[in-house]
């Protein structure tokens, strides 16, 4: 009986961790995102005046990307376990495979970053104006802009529609994502903050995911 209750108490803690770092991958992209987007223009062939203005808080969105990667890797793994039995191969294949594939980029794009911070310290005049600083620059703007943006809209297409089919989330929530995943795959470059509209939503459901977790608790155990 003893074995049993332990085996029920951490599967009732694990999605609330994972719930937890769901909000935490949210919240540490946001910072990402707004440390970025006041340090570095946004058209892909600046000549890298940031460099000398900004790179402090560059560096500083660099180092935070990776835990925002590992709390992330802890949101899939909390909606697959929501999911349960109900996990659609089809779909939980593009499910994994779409959040993977944007984590992988938004890796690249952070290490192309961190690779012009490394060669501008060790050649400060040379770089900057250079072909090789404007082939790195294009390079990881296209791969967050074009790229890991649109896998961002189908990870929240797909998630959206499995909750619509399973009921994992409340089907407002499940609807509201299919709108904002639409956004993202054919009008995400028309605003500059529309790569912010992905952590909202992963809060949004790590949120309801906690709340729905606590409420649960006292019910299974009586």
């Amino acid at each position: 009986m003893t074995d049993n209750i332990t085996v029920t108490a951490k599967q009732l803690r694990t999605p609330r961790a994972a719930a937890v770092a769901g909000l935490l991958f949210a919240a540490l992209l946001i910072a990402v995102l707004t440390l970025f987007l006041s340090s570095v223009p946004k058209d892909p062939l600046e000549k890298g005046a940031w460099l000398s203005v900004s790179v402090g808080r560059v560096v500083l969105a660099i180092n935070l990307i990776p835990f925002a990667g590992i709390a992330f890797l802890w949101f899939i793994g909390v909606v697959r376990d929501r999911l349960g039995e109900a996990e659609d191969r089809l779909f939980s294949t593009v499910f994994l495979g779409s959040g993977l594939l944007f984590l992988a980029m938004l890796f690249v794009s952070a290490a192309t970053f961190g690779a012009i911070v490394v060669v501008y310290a060790a050649w400060p005049d040379s770089l900057a104006n250079s072909p090789t600083f404007a082939l790195a620059r294009a390079f990881a703007y296209v791969v967050v802009n074009v790229y890991a943006i649109k896998m961002a809209g189908v990870f929240m297409m797909v998630t959206s529609t499995l909750g619509l089919r399973t009921g994992f989330i409340a089907r407002w929530i499940a609807i509201l994502g299919l709108v904002l995943a639409l956004c993202l795959l054919f009008g995400s470059q028309l605003f500059d903050w529309s790569f912010a509209v992905f952590p909202a939503w992963v809060l949004l459901i790590s949120g309801y995911i906690l709340v729905d977790n606590f409420q649960l608790v006292p019910a299974r155990r009586a």
